[in-house]
């Protein structure tokens, strides 16, 4: 680990760097320009910046000019092609970024990935960790799209730059080498060049760097990045993927690994700059002698206590006594004068002369140039950021020792142990989930809400369709968890990482969305840390997903693995040492963080980031098969969470129903711009309806009564009724002359005619059923536009034989009694109304036997033949006003059949009509010969009675042509008006 770093000054050419900080002297460049005293540049706040920003050794500019016009890192474009897998990368160097300490382009296929890396100019405070920061972006203009945002600009910072994305290679490994480059090519102090590759598993076959077409079939998803001798990181995703198989990608990765990092390794001699190793600052031997005799005995005691907060009470009170000591004893100074004599000792040897500070206008704003006198030498003095990076390391040390020779850790659990577990269910009332799941000092609230699909979590990417996340994990950590004082703001990437682990260690457990049409969010809040802390959020929302009744495949949990690796330092036999489940120090002091989430047939997430130089497969294996023992140990202790999850949908939950309807009827749902969808949503309070294009609609609905309500509005618009459907209990919606309007279901209705309504013979149809009034039909005809006839009288019992004559008109006192018998069938055909018989059999237009078995025949039709003399009408005024008041004027009606009569006709003698059969208006008068000519339809439009796009002018020897077809028509559908009453329409009755 390179620990607190102090880079010389800036460098925009490689200068000969000093073999050491600490313990060289410097020489500084003069030039006499300004005289300041020497308490006058002690008292500056940033007189250490600028003494370190001065300490450049006297460089002869020709001669390193000279030496740079051949340097080959001088601006000029290098590129080398690597094999990766069965493809080739590409990396160029020298053309974008050129005063950057390093850049580069990696390009794979039609993806271009640049990274650049880059030091300050001024060298950061002293402190205890290694100061880097990595940024990623991802450009929208790299997929030819536009954020979909109001700034229309990317957000936050990421971890690499695309500038293009062709949708096949996913950039993310290529940035992780394409980092690992940039850095190999700088002056950044490191040894080791790191490349990173994604192994996808199809089938049997593992994949290097797959491209997105491939990781849609692949069972695996792992990152990995190491260097060409060790493994530094892995990360993956897996539906219950074994071990072994588990072991073997991660071989394979690392095998690609090695093949980039030999090829880099060739490419910095060529191109890359020296290595700034000698600006590392490390703290001096002396100070870990000094650190362990203050702190020895009591630090082994503070290691002992258990719980952490009043251990890391007691190691920071250690802390503090072992600096005031070294204060006490003159080693420790914390004024500003003794940093910068421990950075530059032994400068000053006269304190009675004053420094020399010239101001150079050449050089940037803020360099100057010191000439310091030299002054007598000082005692070596710590600072304090080196005292408490060495009592870290002294603790660690001990911590260590303990666990391998005592076998004991910090809470007295051997390397294998797991803490104590409690599970409790269902805190959270008015939560459609909720879970308290503690291990040890870590403690997680995990809470599951349900929703529909308006919930999901969007996800604006760089391929062509944005992406919604039906399932998403959300995990916070507030200072409050390791009780501290924080500001609370927006995600951290280790809350944004740490619940990405979660949710794709979850994932493979949860139902499809055909069996689960919910979308489900978990919300894991840390109450307390103290070590995996994702490995928690993964446990409890375990349970809350149980406890919101989510139908989940199998159980799971997770562990979090340690490591220390050179035990034989620690008296140990020199194995590596794998710990389970481990604590937020053990995490610290320790080698490894392996998190692996899972159950005891295999692994469904995984994640580990190392501490040193890398660790091998021997290592992982054993670390893996170490954590499968404590996942079985952690799920049975997670089946006694008392109180038990409910295992069923909250009563505060949202209903969902899925249906299917046809991919046709979706518009009939939707409405004219969303107008019906709407009406839908308005008129049953459901809270959504969700149609996609296929035709799966989701209704969403606080409870089952707004639920079935919905479902049974969509399921009537969207229905495709048949003849012979029978539908009950339906309502009476209209009452007209000619019959009733029945609604079979809501929002769809039907006809019944007056014939349909009864066995009996009705004068009006309020005779037999009033508004209100609920009746069972059937569907006995659908015409072209989808409307519907239908028939009470189908489902109602036959009459008995003595009922089968019917009450005849007052207006019509004739009534057919015959009972004549048919030969052939030796059926008797049923009566019908005296007015509608006459005008049957006078005419003769055919007659119609009705067998037994219900099937019927036609056997005789024939043209009655009347003289081409003017009738006499034989009615009185009184019959003939009856006629005008039966035949009433009515809206128009599929297969139409019109009848009128000359004044002074006979009402035998009355002219009949078809209308609307082909689109046309056919003519048949009693008595004359107008079977072959169109009646004129201009009084009838007028009323609006006759559609405009009906009228068509037919030629007449087409009519001709189709007379008989026609009349045949008419003749069906005047036989079965007479034995069902009536079908038909009147238009206008002339007299």
């Amino acid at each position: 680990m390179l620990a607190n770093p102090s880079f010389n000054g800036s460098y925009s050419a490689p200068y000969p760097l000093l073999n050491s900080l600490r313990t060289q002297n410097f020489l500084f460049s003069y030039s006499p320009s300004l005289r300041r005293s020497k308490n006058s540049y002690n008292s500056s706040i940033s007189s250490k910046r600028i003494q370190v920003r001065s300490l450049k050794k006297p460089v002869d500019l020709q001669t390193l000019s000279d030496s740079l016009d051949g340097s080959p890192f001088t601006s000029q474009p290098y590129s080398v092609k690597i094999p990766v897998g069965d493809r080739h990368i590409l990396v160029e160097t020298g053309l974008i970024g050129r005063q950057a300490s390093g850049s580069v382009t990696v390009t794979d296929g039609e993806t271009i990935i640049y990274t650049s890396v880059c030091l300050s100019d001024v060298p950061s405070e002293p402190s205890d960790f290694y100061p880097m920061s990595v940024n990623y972006q991802e450009r929208f203009s790299a997929a030819g799209r536009t954020s979909g945002g109001f700034f229309k600009r990317e957000g936050r910072a990421k971890d690499h730059e695309v500038l293009s994305y062709d949708g096949l290679h996913s950039p993310d490994a290529l940035a992780v080498t394409a980092a690992g480059i940039a850095v190999a090519l700088s002056e950044v102090p490191s040894t080791k060049t790191v490349a990173g590759v994604r192994i996808g598993l199809v089938g049997d076959r593992f994949i290097v760097n797959p491209t997105t077409k491939e990781m849609e079939e692949s069972e695996l998803d792992l990152m990995l990045a190491g260097t060409d001798n060790a493994i530094l990181m892995i990360e993956g995703y897996c539906d219950f993927l074994p071990e072994e198989k588990l072991l073997q990608a991660v071989e394979v990765g690392h095998n690609a690994v090695k093949a980039i990092c030999h090829e880099v390794d060739t490419m910095v001699k060529k191109c890359g700059k020296p290595k700034m190793l000698e600006a590392i600052k490390l703290p001096p031997p002396e100070l870990y002698r000094h650190v362990e005799e203050i702190a020895g005995s009591e630090l082994v005691k503070a290691l002992q206590i258990r719980n952490k907060i009043p251990r890391r009470k007691a190691l920071s009170v250690l802390e503090e006594k072992v600096i005031t000591i070294l204060t006490e004893k003159g080693y420790v100074s914390k004024d500003e004068i003794s940093v910068a004599s421990e950075i530059v000792p032994e400068v000053f040897e006269d304190e009675d002369e004053d420094e020399v500070v010239i101001e150079d206008g050449e050089v940037d704003e803020g360099d100057v140039h010191i000439k310091p006198v030299l002054r007598k030498a000082v005692p070596l003095l710590f600072s304090e950021v080196d005292v408490k990076l060495v009592f870290k390391e002294v603790t660690s040390k001990f911590l260590r020792k303990r666990i391998v020779e005592g076998g004991k850790r910090s809470d007295g659990r051997t390397s294998s142990g797991i803490r104590l577990i409690n599970g409790q269910c269902g805190l959270l009332p008015r939560a459609h989930g909720s879970a308290l799941f503690t291990r040890g000092e870590t403690q997680s609230l995990a809470v599951v809400t349900l929703g529909d699909k308006q919930m999901a979590q969007r996800v604006d990417n760089l391929v062509d369709v944005d992406e919604f996340k039906r399932f998403y994990l959300q995990y916070t950590f507030p200072p409050s968890c390791v009780g501290e004082v924080g500001r609370m703001g927006a995600p951290s990437r280790r809350e944004i990482g740490h619940g990405m682990l979660a949710e794709r260690a979850l994932e493979p457990i949860l139902p499809s969305e055909d069996d689960f049409p919910y979308t489900i969010r978990v919300e894991s809040t840390i109450t307390e840390s103290n070590g995996s802390s994702s490995m928690a959020s993964v446990c409890g929302g375990f349970l809350a997903l149980q406890d919101a009744g989510v139908p989940l495949k199998c159980s799971i949990a997770g562990i979090a693995m340690g490591l220390v690796l050179d035990t034989e330092e620690f008296g140990g036999d020199g194995k590596p040492l794998i710990l389970s489940d481990i604590t937020g120090s053990e995490d610290a002091s320790g080698d490894m963080d392996f998190k692996v989430a899972g159950n005891e047939n295999g692994v469904t997430a995984f994640q580990m980031d190392i501490k040193v130089g890398g660790v091998t497969l021997p290592i992982m294996q054993q670390a893996l098969l170490q954590a499968r023992e404590g996942r079985k140990l952690i799920l049975g202790e997670m089946l006694n969470c008392s109180p038990p999850p409910s295992k069923r949908l909250s009563k505060y939950a949202p209903l969902i129903h899925v249906m299917k309807v046809l991919a046709d009827k979706v518009n009939v749902i939707i409405g004219s711009g969303g107008k019906k969808i709407k009406s839908i949503i308005e008129e049953t309070g459901a809270d959504s309806i969700d149609i996609r294009d296929d035709g799966v609609v989701k209704i969403t609905a606080k409870n089952l009564t707004i639920l079935e309500k919905s479902r049974a509005i969509i399921a009537n618009l969207t229905m495709v009724p048949s003849v012979g459907d029978i539908y009950r209990d339906c309502e009476i919606k209209g009452i007209a002359p000619y019959g009733a309007f029945v609604e079979i279901a809501p929002g769809r209705e039907g006809l019944c005619h007056i014939s349909e309504l009864s066995t009996d013979w009705l004068a009006k149809a309020e005779d037999a059923v009033k508004v209100g009034d609920r009746v069972d039909v059937k569907v006995i005809e659908i015409n072209e536009k989808g409307q519907l006839r239908l028939s009470r009288r189908a489902l109602l019992p036959e009459p008995s034989p003595e009922k089968t004559s019917v009450k005849p008109q007052t207006s019509s006192p004739t009534k057919d009694t015959g009972s004549s018998h048919n030969a052939k069938t030796g059926n008797t055909p049923q009566s019908i109304p005296s007015s509608e018989n006459s005008l049957l059999s006078d005419e003769k237009l055919v007659k119609k036997v009705v067998h037994s078995s219900g099937d019927a025949g036609y056997i005789n039709k024939e043209r009655q033949k009347k003289s081409s003399g003017k009738a006499v009408s034989t009615l009185s005024d009184k019959d003939e006003k009856d006629w005008k008041e039966m035949l009433v004027p009515t809206s128009d009606h599929q297969g139409l059949f019109c009848a009128y009569r000359t004044k002074g006709m006979h009402p035998l003698n009355c002219s009949t009509h078809l209308v609307g059969l082909d689109d046309t208006i056919v003519s048949r008068s009693v008595g004359r010969q107008s079977d072959s000519h169109l009646i004129n339809t201009n009084q009838y439009e007028k009323e609006g009675l006759i559609p405009t796009n009906i009228r068509k002018k037919v030629p007449t020897q087409e009519l001709e042509e189709r007379k008989d077809a026609l009349w045949q028509k008419f003749c069906t559908i005047f036989i079965d008006c007479m034995m069902t009453v009536v079908h038909v329409k009147i238009f206008s009755i002339v007299f």
